[in-house]
């Protein structure tokens, strides 16, 4: 075995370091010609003396890792070493499998979309412009392939190695279908040679990107497009003639064995995505958005794994009341709660790993990580969502993600405990090839040393943490002392102010003496020695542990007014109130109301219930609540302008439970409202009947069993003839009307279709059969917007379609 012929003084044989260029046949490019002499090397490394941290749930004391041409060859204990090995000596040290990033775009160029806001009355463009064989719409990009994207790029990947990350998943963040991801090291070599997984995952978002396409234009659209896409891909799978060749739809089938991740980035968008994987029978891999411990039981109902920024809120400025003033109370408590999100998922008993995606600054990853473990997160757990869970996610963990046998050596050396605020990363290992992060601190020289110099000066010489040193003779000298295993740097500086001279020697180490030359102030030359005499004691802790933040609880909802439980419900005996019936018996004086499962139970003198929470209603007067048949609150977007019928969208794929309106709606006696599409196309999207439940989740707002109705409009907004750009059909009232007249002529000829290719069963006896047949066969494909059309023509309602608009309003209408 080869080992160096260095003594660091006062302490056991060290490596000395063997400054060297070398390739291992891991990364031997074979097909690639030599522009040079050939330098075939192996490496061939044994880390002995090291705390192993095998995995989350395996450390070994005074173990050795073993690699061979960029794998491990063996870890542990007792571990032979052979004869072409070289040694490196990690005693004091600690040896982990490197990270791995699930969330990255690492070599990978976002697109972005050329500049200009969005303009109503501007030209639309209502079809892709990619050229090929591709899908109507731009932003399904499942033909994106992040492996043949993908360029290695070492100055991008430095700042993540300098943070323990050897691996990266990284794909493409544009559009609603991002094609697939690709699993790459981060070692600086070609890209043929640090690929681990070329198709490793499928990739989705509420995002159309770069798209400049007019659909969608709303967050309803991009949940009906992508609903629309998995119906239409599985239709695909039939081969259409019709369709003929469609690389969008094929793509997308292809991908779908894959692991499919989800950028939602928020608490409710987690559960949207969540809702269509439940619909297409998927299961998604959610992007979350620091968020989730506010619906931690939503969350964990999801039962979908997460991958978790850390980009928690920077303090908000209160000495500027112009910026306070837009400081909401839930900014202010997700300040102070977003780092507990990782540990509310723990507990929740959530699968998650980390990414350093959404951060400004990726150097304050490993910061926000130890917060997250101040504020409740296991150790164990952070290991294993670094390590482990990331690579059983991408079904790479026979390759990455411990430091078990067979694994590619990446993997980092550290000062001591990783998640410990005063260890650093010493070096990160990828591929078995060394880089270094902070390898000036490998060697621990503390302590004190007798020094003396040609120029007659003599000092006590300690060294400090830091690379601080003290000079001390009459009086102490403040210094600072450099040293990378072989060299040592030292200086002092002699007077203050204007007057200060600065002394600076170098020199080297054998065994436990130094020796150098040096040059003071004056530019004098000197020689100089120093001598080991003992090693820095080592002080005790003495810092309290620090205490379990006192934080505040969480609401619902996570703003103002919100409830730390929310209510339960229960029997209620209203007496002796004026009671406003809206029926026949007109108003009734001094009556008695009796709510019990949440519906009226009796009206009537002197009722009793002995379960009932009793409420006088003396002097008050009561009446059914307030029903708003037109609204448009609590919904995170209400127009989806992009096409003239956009029916297959649905308000209630976009509840927003946590606008202030509902309560403001409740505050004025509204406890039920009906929320709207807007009037921006002549058929608009299916409307959602809502119950004012204050801290309720977007299920939860919901009047359930309620009739579909879907909005229309008139007017001008519809045909949009004001603008000279206009493109969309129609441009006139005229072209209003045969809009309606051809949708519904659509809707009919499909419920035709459907039912001659799937007849609905036979209603009971006396009963309507409105049910919308769904076919079996695949022959007809299924359409969303036409689905919407066919149920409010089969629903037994008095009033299926709603003009909302006036036909001679010039103005738009809401």
């Amino acid at each position: 075995m080869r080992k160096s012929g260095f003594y660091p003084p006062g302490k056991p044989l060290f490596l000395v370091w063997l400054i060297c260029l070398f390739h291992v046949s891991l990364t031997a490019q074979t097909t690639w010609p030599v522009n040079g002499v050939a330098d075939p090397r192996t490496s061939h490394y044994a880390f002995t003396n090291a705390t192993l941290v095998r995995d989350a749930q395996t450390t070994i004391p005074n173990a050795t890792l073993l690699i061979r041409e960029g794998k491990i060859v063996a870890a542990g204990a007792n571990v032979s070493i052979p004869s072409d090995a070289t040694v490196i000596d990690c005693k004091g040290k600690f040896i982990y499998p490197s990270f791995i990033d699930i969330y990255s775009d690492y070599g990978i160029a976002i697109p972005q979309r050329p500049a200009g806001g969005f303009n109503f009355f501007g030209p639309q463009q209502l079809t892709s412009n990619q050229k090929g064989a591709f899908g109507w719409n731009q932003a399904i990009r499942a033909d994106v392939e992040g492996d043949k994207l993908f360029n290695a790029d070492d100055a991008k990947a430095k700042p993540l190695r300098d943070l323990g990350f050897g691996t990266v998943l990284t794909h493409s963040k544009d559009g609603i279908a991002r094609g697939t991801g690709t699993v790459v090291t981060l070692a600086n070599e070609k890209e043929n040679l640090v690929m681990v997984k070329e198709k490793a995952s499928a990739h989705y978002s509420f995002s159309k990107g770069s798209s400049t396409q007019s659909y969608p234009g709303s967050l309803m659209g991009t949940i009906a497009l992508l609903r629309q896409t998995y119906l239409d891909a599985q239709w695909y799978k039939t081969a259409p003639v019709k369709e003929g060749v469609n690389i969008s739809l094929k793509s997308f089938n292809e991908t779908q064995s894959l692991p499919q991740i989800f950028e939602a980035g928020d608490k409710w968008a987690d559960l949207r995505a969540d809702r269509i994987a439940k619909e297409f029978g998927v299961q998604y891999i959610i992007k979350g958005g620091n968020n989730e411990y506010q619906r931690v039981s939503e969350i964990a109902a999801t039962k979908a794994a997460f991958i978790l920024p850390l980009n928690f809120p920077a303090p908000m400025d209160a000495d500027d009341p112009n910026e306070l003033r837009f400081t909401g109370l839930d900014d202010l408590k997700h300040w102070e709660l977003a780092p507990t999100n990782p540990a509310a998922l723990e507990k929740a008993g959530v699968t998650f790993a980390f990414t350093t995606s959404d951060l400004s600054n990726i150097s304050d990853f490993t910061a926000n990580l130890r917060k997250a473990i101040e504020y409740g997160l296991s150790e164990t757990r952070a290991l294993e969502a670094l390590t482990k869970t990331p690579a059983s996610l991408l079904g790479v963990y026979e390759k990455v993600g411990s430091l078990d046998v067979g694994k590619l050596a990446n993997f980092i050396i550290t000062s001591g405990n990783v998640f410990d605020a005063k260890t650093v990363i010493l070096q990160n290992w990828v591929q078995g090839a060394r880089y270094n992060v902070k390898d000036e601190n490998w060697f621990d020289v503390k302590g004190t040393y007798q020094f003396t110099a040609s120029n007659a000066k003599s000092f006590t010489l300690e060294l400090k943490d830091g690379g601080t040193a003290a000079f001390i003779a009459n009086d102490t000298l403040t210094g600072k002392y450099s040293y990378d295993g072989k060299l040592v740097k030292l200086s002092f500086t002699e007077g203050r102010g204007p007057r200060a001279v600065e002394t600076i020697m170098s020199g080297v180490a054998h065994r436990n003496v130094w020796n150098g030359s040096g040059r003071d102030g004056a530019g004098n030359a000197f020689t100089w020695t120093a001598s080991f005499s003992k090693e820095a004691t080592a002080k005790p802790d003495t810092a309290k542990p620090k205490p379990a933040p006192d934080l505040g609880k969480v609401t619902y909802p996570f703003i103002g007014y919100g409830f730390e439980t929310m209510p339960a419900q229960e029997t209620i005996l209203i007496r002796n109130a004026t009671v406003w019936t809206s029926e026949k018996d007109g108003k009734l004086e001094g009556t008695d109301v009796l709510v019990k499962n949440g519906k009226i139970a009796a009206i009537g003198k002197n009722l009793s219930d002995a379960g009932a929470r009793v409420i006088d209603g003396t002097g008050k007067h009561l009446t059914a609540g307030i029903i708003d048949e037109h609204s448009h609150i609590a919904a995170m977007s209400i127009n989806e302008g992009g096409q003239s019928v956009t029916s297959e969208v649905r308000i209630g794929d976009n509840i927003n439970p946590e606008d202030i309106n509902i309560y403001r709606q409740l505050s004025g006696g509204v406890t039920t409202s009906h929320i709207l599409h807007g009037s921006a196309n002549t058929i608009g999207g299916q409307t959602q009947l809502i119950k004012l439940r204050w801290g309720a989740d977007a299920e939860g707002l919901k009047f359930q069993g309620a009739d579909p109705f879907i909005k229309f409009a008139l007017g001008e907004n519809v045909k949009r003839s004001s603008s000279q750009q206009n493109v969309r059909f129609p441009d006139s009232r005229m072209g209003v009307e045969q809009v309606l007249t051809d949708a519904f002529q659509r809707a009919s000829d499909y419920q035709a279709a459907l039912k001659a290719a799937a007849p609905a069963a036979a209603p009971a006896k006396g009963k309507k059969n409105t049910a919308t047949p769904v076919a079996s066969s695949t022959s007809v494909r299924r359409d969303l917007e036409l689905d919407a059309l066919v149920e409010i023509m089969n629903k037994n309602v008095s009033s299926p379609v709603i003009p909302m608009c006036k036909a001679r309003s010039p103005l738009p209408c809401a």
